[in-house]
């Protein structure tokens, strides 16, 4: 007769121990939040809205909020449009599927201020993007590409768009290709199964990656700083400026909790989105 297999003998308090380091991060997050809250809400006169009426008083401050919400919806559409046929590559080719998303991810092994200060190189009055379209004769004078908006479209497109891809390729590698077999059954060619079966069921893929690189973007700093310049000026840079330079973490804290509620507006509103446009099916 064979011997029972063995039980586990953790006891309760054993798994304790374990869950102590992930309550310990948890409290100092839950902790750091709290703080921020406190910073924002309290003055030498107790509890008080003065930090938020002085953001919400002053215009330039609403350019810099309209600002980093435009960049930063700009900046997750355009991810996501791009990342697309990559995914969709690495989706068909599954014997390359995982040299090409090592390429993919390459840029994340480079730090974000080498791959930033790359982009200056690259888009500045006499980078080689300017160079070569002047030997070419197409400019006489320098396009101005950096120390704008599209600058720091430009610079987080490319540092996110990694984001939108393994996003994207994860709702992919779901999709039952006996779907696609069904369709071209039916008579529909390729472009047409792709759009009325792979393109629907990816698309809950998509948003995924514009949240993440939307959100990611609305609290950029390194990039903006650099590419953007000191007068093109994002929430995330506000925050850096009033903690570094002004050394006022009330007026930072109230800063991140307006950001914190605009970024919560704004995924809700993608929410809604892409509950009008994802099919219903179930998972």
């Amino acid at each position: 007769m064979r011997d029972a297999p063995p039980t586990s003998t953790a006891t309760p308090k054993a798994l304790g121990w374990l869950l102590l380091p992930a309550v310990g991060v948890l409290a100092l997050f839950l902790g750091a939040v709290a703080l921020l809250f406190l910073h924002a809400f309290w003055t030498k006169d107790g509890l008080s809205l003065a930090y938020f009426r002085q953001i919400l008083d002053r215009a330039d401050y609403h350019e810099v909020f309209l600002r980093t919400v435009s960049i930063a919806a700009i900046v997750a559409v355009t991810a996501a449009v791009l990342a697309y046929p990559i995914a969709w590559l690495l989706w068909r080719l599954p014997r390359w599927r995982n040299l090409l998303l090592v390429v993919v991810l390459v840029p994340w092994l480079v730090s974000l201020v080498v791959r930033t200060y790359g982009w200056l190189v690259i888009l500045g009055p006499k980078g080689f993007l300017n160079e070569a379209l002047r030997w070419a004769g197409v400019i006489q004078s320098p396009l101005p590409l950096i120390f704008n908006d599209l600058g720091v479209v430009i610079g987080l497109t490319h540092v996110l768009m990694p984001f939108s891809v393994i996003a994207t390729l994860s709702v992919l590698l779901q999709i039952d290709n006996r779907l696609e077999e069904a369709s071209e059954s039916l008579g529909a060619g390729g472009f047409e199964t792709w759009r009325r079966v792979v393109l629907p069921l990816s698309l809950p893929g998509v948003f995924t990656g514009i949240g993440i690189t939307f959100l990611t973007s609305m609290g950029a700093i390194v990039t903006p700083i650099l590419l953007g310049g000191i007068r093109q000026k994002m929430a995330g840079t506000q925050i850096y400026q009033e903690v570094v330079y002004n050394f006022n973490m009330s007026k930072a804290s109230a800063w991140a909790l307006c950001l914190l509620i605009l970024s919560g507006l704004g995924l809700a509103l993608l929410r809604a989105v892409e509950a009008a446009l994802v099919p219903k099916v179930d998972r």
